[in-house]
């Protein structure tokens, strides 16, 4: 609940913000009459993401246990790739986001285009929608806790509009230099965890080598599948189960924040390893690389600013 919580908010957050630059900036133009296009656009996204949502949950349910395991792995992949370019999309744009929406907007109404506008809305939201179905998604497959999952997902989505409508109001000032960075830090961690689970699924299946596969690596002193050095690279890399139960609430939390299993594979955690090694090292080089400007709160026009 708590990562799928932080993800409804760092995406919903996001997605709260460029629709409240977009909705801001039509009432400082005096064009308050194209904004039900607007809602239309983001009314469709978010349509799109739970029909994307309802087709992966319950077409699942059709599929062979290899081909489930395909599914689940490859779209595990996809989430984590989706997540690791909006994370540094956000890190890069932020600074031109708020110039970049409001050119969109002045195109759309310059060439009369006014269905433009339900074409921006749709998206700037269904961006953040597809990738948080997926992420999500990939998370109940992985912690098989759909109502938890879900349900931290729809409060961290509850609460990223009520911040996002603060904030567009003045009501309240957040730095979201500093919220971006650390949620980014909190889910790339998330999404190592989301990786290694995919690379199980794949072994599972057949897809990858694994100690499920006639390319196992095989203990010459037990005959089994080897554990820790003995197992490299397609045994496992440890086995704890017997200290951490696997399904307890520890292992559940582990599993949950930080991607850990008590059983992993040498494929897992060399995968997890080398996406925290690298994506963190990127991702807080550029944090450093930027000012210590507010780059995503000037990004964010108060609308009280803007009809004023």
């Amino acid at each position: 609940m708590l990562s799928s919580l932080l993800i409804g908010l760092r995406e919903g957050l996001e997605a709260a913000i460029v629709v409240g630059i977009l909705a801001a900036y039509l009432s400082r133009l005096g064009r308050r009459d194209v904004l039900p296009r607007l809602w239309m656009g983001v009314g469709l996204a978010v349509l799109l993401s739970l029909v994307v949502g309802a087709v992966l949950t319950f077409g699942a349910y059709e599929l062979t246990f290899q081909a489930q395991e395909i599914l689940g792995g490859g779209l595990s992949l996809v989430a984590v790739a989706l997540v690791t370019w909006m994370i540094f999309w956000m890190q890069r744009a932020g600074r031109g986001l708020k110039r970049a929406l409001e050119g969109d907007i002045d195109r759309a109404l310059a060439t009369g285009a006014l269905w433009g506008i339900v074409v921006i809305g749709f998206i700037s939201v269904a961006r953040e929608g597809l990738e948080t179905t997926l992420l999500l998604w990939s998370m109940v497959q992985s912690f098989g806790n759909a109502p938890a999952a879900l349900g931290g997902a729809v409060l961290g989505l509850a609460l990223a509009v009520v911040l996002g409508a603060l904030i567009s109001r003045g009501m309240i000032r957040l730095d979201l230099r500093v919220f971006f960075t650390w949620t980014g830090a909190l889910l790339i961690i998330v999404a190592a965890g989301v990786l290694a689970y995919g690379v199980h699924d794949l072994q599972e299946a057949g897809v990858l080598p694994g100690p499920f596969s006639d390319a196992a690596t095989i203990d010459a002193v037990t005959g089994v599948v080897g554990v820790g050095l003995a197992g490299f690279p397609f045994g496992w890399a440890f086995d704890v189960s017997t200290i951490i139960a696997p399904g307890g609430p520890v292992a559940v939390l582990l599993q949950a924040t930080v991607g850990f299993m008590p059983q992993m594979t040498w494929l897992q955690v060399i995968a997890w390893v080398v996406y925290i090694a690298v994506v963190g090292a990127l991702f807080f080089r550029g944090a450093r690389s930027h000012p210590r400007s507010h780059r995503a709160q000037e990004a964010v026009a108060p609308a009280h600013q803007g009809t004023s």
